[in-house]
């Protein structure tokens, strides 16, 4: 009897050590893919655009989506070839300098007005 609990046990053990040992060599490879990777610098400078658009519509602390992806909208669609190319970093630079000149909650744009990688393609 303990010789068939002890083979079940390591029929068991070597099991698991090939699904955790495949799991770590796919984390390991997914992890070496995203750093080469490596996005070009954005040919806009979002650092000193006039964020007022945005700033003067969408206000807190209840941010309504509609008003606050309208206003967005109307700001980005015009550098939407710049925001849409994702070889670029154009895309995060921008949310990053509406966030902190708009003092606005991490992923508000983002998760309500850019869906699903879709972006900007209905401006």
């Amino acid at each position: 009897m303990k010789l068939k609990l002890l083979s079940s046990s390591l029929h068991l053990f070597l099991l698991i050590s090939v699904f955790i040992s495949d799991g770590i060599y796919t984390v390991y490879s997914s992890r070496n893919l995203l750093r080469t990777t490596e996005k070009v610098s954005c040919p806009m400078n979002f650092q000193f655009m006039n964020y007022t658009i945005i700033t003067s519509r969408c206000k807190g602390p209840h941010f309504q989506h509609i008003e606050c992806c309208d206003a967005f909208k109307e700001f980005a669609c015009p550098y939407r070839n710049y925001i849409n190319d994702e070889s670029t970093d154009c895309l995060t630079l921008m949310l990053s300098n509406i966030k902190l000149y708009g003092g606005y909650p991490v992923g508000l744009f983002s998760s309500y007005c850019l869906l699903y990688g879709k972006q900007l393609s209905d401006c």
